[in-house]
């Protein structure tokens, strides 16, 4: 069975957040279909988290020790 859906997406140049960003380098944030994760794409590299793991990297980068 086929089935047609859309997605909700974010899109933004990387340039004001980015002091290393090139000229029109961008960052795209795209919402999985059963809402467990999400599909991150940057220029032409691309990654997928879940919600459990996309906590889990903010409490990584969050740490004091």
């Amino acid at each position: 069975m086929m089935e047609q859906y859309e997605r909700k997406a974010r899109f933004t140049e990387l340039k004001p957040y980015d002091i290393l960003a090139k000229e029109h380098d961008f960052m795209e944030v795209c919402e999985w279909n059963n809402g467990e994760g999400f599909d991150v794409t940057k220029n032409e590299q691309q990654f997928s988290l879940t919600w459990g793991q996309w906590e889990c990297l903010q409490a990584l980068v969050a740490f004091k020790g």
